[in-house]
């Protein structure tokens, strides 16, 4: 006989005595032989958002911080408003913007979302941090800026400060050429 025969028959006795295993074999090697390419594919994706999960459940939880004195940042544009409360180093607290809030296109720079998004912040950084005192920041020329400084004061926060900081063009860009009629 041939070695190639030979050989045939050695993984053939190999493979006969497995065969003979009481029960059914449930090891995932002989199950994804036999599963087509899109169920293994989705089985690969559950098996790594589920390490992702255990990995999230993992971590600690951090320990409460109390801030009774901080910031509060406001960015009102034409088109959004945000707000990001901190506390005195900078470390942001809780943040709020007119998206998050479900406003869609023109309704998010409308003081109206203004308020409501300066609400959501607030609640939010007493509750979990106890926030009482504001200094607020200011950027942006939008509609919702004033509103925002008002839902502050409004909302339980004592504002200690207001300061503009928009920025300034000093001299600014190149004007364009004038126009040749």
């Amino acid at each position: 006989m041939s070695e190639e025969v030979k050989k045939e028959i050695k993984t053939e006795e190999i493979v006969e005595p497995k065969e003979e295993k009481e029960g059914p074999d449930f090891s995932f090697d002989s199950a994804s032989e036999e599963l087509p390419e899109e169920i293994k594919q989705k089985l690969e994706k559950n098996k790594a958002a589920r390490a992702k999960k255990k990995l999230v459940k993992k971590k600690k939880k951090k320990t409460a911080k109390i801030v009774k004195v901080g910031r509060a940042y406001i960015q009102a544009t034409y088109n959004n408003t945000m707000i990001t409360l901190t506390d005195t180093n900078g470390d942001v607290i809780s943040w709020a913007s007119a998206g998050l809030a479900g406003f869609k296109g023109a309704k998010k720079a409308t003081p109206y979302a203004a308020q409501i998004i300066t609400k959501i912040a607030t609640q939010k950084a007493r509750e979990e941090y106890g926030l009482e005192e504001v200094s607020v920041f200011v950027s942006g020329v939008g509609t919702g800026r004033e509103a925002a400084i008002r839902a502050l004061n409004a909302n339980g926060l004592n504002v200690v400060a207001i300061k503009d900081m928009t920025p300034v063009p000093h001299n600014g860009c190149r004007p364009k050429k004038p126009r040749r009629v």
